[in-house]
């Protein structure tokens, strides 16, 4: 399909690889094998699920078609950021203020998971606190204190409103009007955190088979899963494949859209303008509706996002324009070269929640979707619900 070689051709250039590199490969499929769960995806939601089965004594199976964190679990832009990718209140008039805020709950026990996993497993993902949701106009700055103000009159979430005058204390930037700081959530390393959640995973006894695309789904009391050099029959199926299972269950496609999103990371700075330009460290994000996002990388680079795609070909001159959008940002990064670009499609779901269930007449076939780029956050907690 078109947007899986244009995905493949930008993942060679993700700025993470530098940092966190590739252990040797773990072995392709061949021949049978059995497990009570077979997933599919080496992401962070399949890892996560993973886990959590191999946990509870479970033979478990995970097959991934290129290697572990491949897609976006390894080359996303590190935010981890409480909630959902649509507003709370959405939820709210879907399911009532009570099953809401056990939905926002949840999304708090998603980071928690991220800090209980690297303390139990020894994952040094690089954590840096605190995240700042910022306004580009006064209107979007209303919208962003009224919606500060409910989250903690209704579900208990305090965060700190910053007003204009204090702006850029908070964000040197000339680009952004007021915001609002959240200590809860905040950034990380996000190929270091996936590939030290793939370690842990293996040292559970999960198999891990790299390089082993499915090729076919047989359904059934036991489903059987199809590689091009084996078979894996299970009790039950995980499907956790991200936009990349469109051939394996078409079904699920109607569900999701994938969209592109893009990249790119400076040179290291000196770290003394870091932190002018952030002092606190926080990641970042504006509140329109195709956003951009950026943070400081530990090593001082800023890795900055932005711009989609519903398209399968690459924007053009990418690298000159997500430079652009830097510089709007930052104009005291005007002499500061862009060493990566990269980009990739994640699986935005109509209303921008996440998408769970069982395929439909299958009920021994799972799957995890929609996490609409709140995934480093939010597949943990969908690994833990499904097990």
């Amino acid at each position: 399909m078109g947007f899986l070689q244009t995905d493949e051709a930008l993942a060679r250039h993700c700025c993470y690889a530098d940092t966190a590199p590739l252990p040797a490969p773990a072995p392709t499929l061949q021949g049978s094998e059995e497990a009570d769960v077979a997933v599919v995806g080496g992401g962070l939601a399949g890892l996560s699920a993973a886990i959590e089965l191999a946990q509870r004594g479970l033979r478990v199976s995970l097959l991934e078609a290129r290697r572990i964190g491949w897609g976006p679990s390894g080359r996303n832009g590190g935010q981890v950021i409480a909630g959902l990718a649509c507003d709370m209140a959405t939820i709210e008039a879907q399911l009532g203020h009570t099953a809401a805020r056990a939905v926002w709950d949840g999304t708090l026990e998603a980071i928690d998971i991220i800090h209980q996993r690297c303390a139990q497993h020894g994952i040094d993902a690089q954590w840096q606190p605190g995240f700042i949701n910022v306004a580009v106009n006064a209107r979007k700055g209303r919208a962003l204190q009224h919606s500060v103000a409910r989250m903690a009159e209704r579900y208990g979430h305090l965060q700190r409103w910053i007003p204009p005058e204090q702006m850029r204390q908070w964000v040197d930037s000339p680009a952004y009007h007021s915001g609002a700081y959240d200590a809860r959530s905040g950034h990380l390393h996000p190929r270091k955190y996936t590939l030290g959640l793939a370690r842990a995973a293996a040292g559970l006894g999960v198999a891990i088979h790299e390089d082993t695309a499915v090729t076919a789904l047989t359904p059934g009391a036991r489903p059987v899963l199809h590689t091009a050099q084996g078979r894996i029959t299970a009790r039950q199926v995980l499907l956790a494949g991200n936009v990349y299972l469109q051939g394996l269950a078409p079904v699920l496609a109607r569900r999701i859209m994938p969209v592109g999103t893009y990249i790119v990371a400076s040179a290291p700075v000196d770290p003394a303008l870091a932190q002018r330009l952030i002092p606190c460290g926080a990641a970042v994000c504006d509140n329109n509706v195709v956003l951009d996002y950026f943070r400081f990388s530990a090593d001082h680079r800023m890795v900055y996002g932005g711009r989609v795609s519903y398209s399968t070909a690459t924007p053009m001159n990418l690298a000159d324009s997500m430079r652009g959008r830097m510089v709007g940002t930052f104009p005291q990064l005007a002499g500061t070269p862009v060493t990566h670009a990269w980009g990739g499609f994640v699986d935005i779901s109509m209303n921008r929640a996440p998408d769970f269930g069982r395929l439909p007449g299958c009920p021994q076939v799972y799957y995890l979707q929609g996490f609409s780029g709140h995934g480093l956050a939010l597949t943990g907690l969908a690994g833990r619900w499904h097990c």
